[in-house]
């Protein structure tokens, strides 16, 4: 049973944390151990067993336990989606440019790198970091202004991939293109009007995927900036798909090829080395004389 408490008081410092809400945010913060959480407000009328073993694991780590109305928590969170809880914690800290100049850990994989050109609605910025998150990438840009804020409904949104992204916020997404271009990253804008479809580009290299502000797409100095415009061909009346529908179809198109070219270098390397065990048992010509020779 979770404990009952008095009626919970927002602290001023408060001010200065942000709200998660929602099972798997709050589970994923956990896990990724980058956050440091004040408390944990859990709703008293929900005690199913999911809740109760997040909340365990809350205590684990020391983490304060608070029990309110679930009328309370909908008050914090500003939504009734908060599942029957919600943490309190401080703010995520973004990554700089500089942060993603640096190679992949493996650096046998080439990098790969979302830029968002102005998204600006939370829903479609979660879903993008969910899909990112599940594609692989190496690091997510977005800018400053003219684009959704990390939001706990963003947060919601992505279930909580947001906690095990790098994210670089950046003032100027052109000057941040050109320098990743100027460390050996190419720039692949996806744009309506791009003449080659992604299925026939090669992003299987160093490559920077740059997505478009709903309905308007990309920024004309960005479409410029980008060294490759792609685009995904539409069967039907409409034009383009959602923002997070056509990165979804595009990075893990990505993330396919990928898998196929390290699946094809593995199995070069494999024949390499049998071949090359082949030859070392091979007796050399002349080298199996008798003793008495």
């Amino acid at each position: 049973m979770i404990s009952q408490s008095a009626p919970f008081v927002c602290a001023p410092y408060t001010n200065f944390m942000e709200v998660l809400y929602g099972l798997h945010p709050v589970e994923e913060a956990l896990k990724a151990g980058r956050r440091r959480f004040d408390h944990v407000l859990v709703a008293r009328e929900r005690q199913d067993d999911r809740l109760q073993r997040l909340v365990a694991q809350c205590r684990q780590s020391g983490i304060r336990i608070r029990t309110e109305s679930r009328e309370q928590l909908t008050s914090i969170a500003k939504t009734p989606a908060h599942q029957g809880i919600v943490a309190i914690v401080r703010p995520q800290e973004f990554l700089t440019i500089e942060d993603l100049f640096a190679p992949a850990a493996d650096q046998s994989i080439p990098r790969l790198v979302l830029a968002l050109d102005g998204v600006e609605d939370p829903q479609n910025l979660g879903a993008l970091l969910r899909v990112a998150d599940g594609a692989g990438v190496d690091g997510v840009i977005v800018t400053e202004r003219r684009s959704a804020p990390l939001s706990a409904a963003a947060v919601k949104a992505s279930a909580g991939a947001t906690e095990h992204l790098r994210i670089a916020r950046v003032v100027n997404l052109v000057r941040a293109l050109e320098d990743l271009k100027n460390h050996n990253l190419w720039i692949a804008g996806l744009d309506e009007r791009g003449e080659t479809d992604y299925t026939e580009f090669d992003l299987t290299g160093d490559l920077v995927l740059v997505l478009g502000r709903e309905g308007a797409g990309l920024h004309d100095l960005v479409r410029r900036t980008c060294d490759h415009l792609l685009r995904i061909p539409m069967a039907g009346g409409v034009s383009s798909l959602n923002v997070s529908a056509a990165g979804a179809a595009v990075l893990f198109e990505a993330a396919r090829q990928r898998r196929a070219a390290q699946r094809a270098t593995a199995l070069v390397q494999k024949s390499d080395a049998h071949s090359g065990a082949a030859r070392s048992a091979a007796p050399r010509s002349g080298s199996t004389k008798g003793l008495g020779s």
